[in-house]
């Protein structure tokens, strides 16, 4: 199993959109181990986005995410990161697919509505930024079951 940080960025909380994207990872068979809404500090924006320092874009950025209170969440499950950003589609929404998060619900190549970890090793840095420690649970799902085939002697 696999946990990731997803942020529903300020313009999906202002434009109502958190239940469908929720919804989104849950019908997919993820399952939210971590919640909270809450206004990003600018120093913790800063420090998320860091490697884009240099970039023209990057105070814009900064400003964009602590503008307005985000949906910061853990998902969890056998490829989450890979699954996550699969439905989240390209950054662009004018470029993303339909079917997915950015292709179906948005159009501005700025305001993009989700961040997700993109590798097992940020996951784990960005987690650890936006949820101290007992924040991100470990329970038992009973429909684990139906989402996993573990017929193999492991979930897949």
């Amino acid at each position: 199993m696999e946990t990731t940080l997803i942020i529903l960025k300020p313009d999906a909380v202002q434009r109502g959109l958190m239940g469908r994207i929720l919804t989104r990872f849950e019908d997919k068979g993820l399952q939210i181990v971590g919640a909270k809404l809450t206004m990003i500090a600018p120093s913790l924006a800063q420090t998320h986005y860091e490697a884009h320092q240099s970039k023209p874009f990057y105070p814009g950025l900064v400003r964009f995410m602590t503008s307005s209170p985000v949906l910061i969440l853990a998902v969890r499950g056998v490829g989450a990161i890979t699954i996550a950003r699969n439905l989240m589609g390209a950054t662009f929404g004018s470029k993303a697919a339909p079917g997915t998060i950015r292709g179906d619900l948005g159009v501005s190549n700025s305001f993009n509505l989700i961040h997700g970890s993109d590798s097992p090793e940020a996951a784990q840095r960005e987690l650890r930024l936006f949820f101290a420690p007992g924040e991100v649970l470990d329970f038992p799902r009973a429909a684990d079951a139906w989402v996993y085939d573990s017929a193999g002697g492991k979930p897949e």
